[in-house]
C-alpha cells in the first residue's frame, strides 16, 4: 500500500487560533488522552520517529502541532487531555483552544480519535464522539495498544466499542464514526488509518507525480 505519509514534515505549531495557518485546503486533526498514544501513531505512520513528540511524562504535547503533507494537505497533533497532574488552569486552556479548533476550523476533513483499548470511551472522548456527532464530522477511532491484549479478546474490545458508540449516540453515529485496533508497537493497523486518511484527503495516488510514493 503506498503510503503518502511519509512525506510529513513539520510544519508550525499554534498555542491560540490566531498563529493556525490560512483555513483553506484540508487536514486532519489527531486527538486523544494524554497517555493514549497520539504521537506514536503519528510517527509510524509517517515512519519517522522524531517527527511528533512522544515522552513517558503524559501531557507534554501542549500546542497544537502541524505537519505538512503538501501545499493543499495537513495533519493536526492537538494538546491530550486528561492528565490530572497539569494544573486547572492550563487544562481550562487546552480544553478552551481544542473547543474553538473543533468548532470554527473549516478546513478540518475528520479527528483521529486515540483511544487505550484497555481504557475506551472515557468522560471526554464521549464528550467529543458526541459533540462530533451532532455536527457530523467524521470521527475515525483508533484503539490503540491493542498488542496489549491476545487477537480474541482485542476483537471482543473493538465490537464491544462499536456497540456503545451506537448505543450512547444512534443512528448520528452511523456514519460518521469508525473504529479500528491499532498498534504503534507491532505497526498493526497502519493501513486501515491509511485508508481512511485518504479517503478524508481525497487522494488519488494514480494522479500522483512520479517519484512520489
Amino acid at each position: 500500500m503506498k503510503n503518502y505519509y511519509l512525506r510529513a514534515s513539520f510544519f508550525i505549531s499554534a498555542a491560540k487560533l490566531s498563529q493556525l495557518p490560512h483555513d483553506e485546503g484540508g487536514e486532519v486533526a489527531f486527538a486523544g488522552r494524554s497517555n493514549a498514544g497520539k504521537s506514536s501513531a503519528i510517527n509510524v505512520l509517517t515512519n519517522n520517529q522524531s517527527l511528533a513528540r512522544t515522552s513517558k511524562t503524559p501531557g507534554r504535547t501542549q500546542l497544537l502541532n502541524y505537519f505538512e503533507l503538501d501545499e493543499k494537505r495537513r495533519i493536526v497533533d492537538l494538546p491530550g487531555y486528561g492528565y490530572a497532574k497539569v494544573p486547572r488552569r492550563v487544562k481550562q486552556q487546552w480544553g478552551n483552544l481544542l473547543d474553538e479548533y473543533l468548532r470554527s476550523r473549516e478546513s478540518l476533513r475528520g479527528l483521529i480519535l486515540l483511544m487505550d483499548c484497555r481504557h475506551p470511551l472515557k468522560e471526554f472522548d464521549q464528550q467529543l464522539l458526541g459533540w462530533c456527532a451532532e455536527t457530523q464530522l467524521p470521527v475515525h477511532i483508533l484503539l490503540t495498544k491493542s498488542d496489549k491484549f491476545k487477537r480474541g479478546a482485542a476483537q471482543s474490545v473493538l465490537l464491544s466499542v462499536r456497540r456503545d458508540i451506537g448505543r450512547l449516540f444512534g443512528d448520528a453515529a452511523v456514519n460518521t464514526i469508525s473504529v479500528q485496533l491499532f498498534s504503534a508497537l507491532k505497526k498493526t493497523g497502519v493501513d486501515g488509518l491509511i485508508l481512511m486518511l485518504d479517503k478524508w484527503f481525497n487522494i488519488n495516488h494514480k494522479e500522483e507525480a512520479p517519484g512520489h510514493s
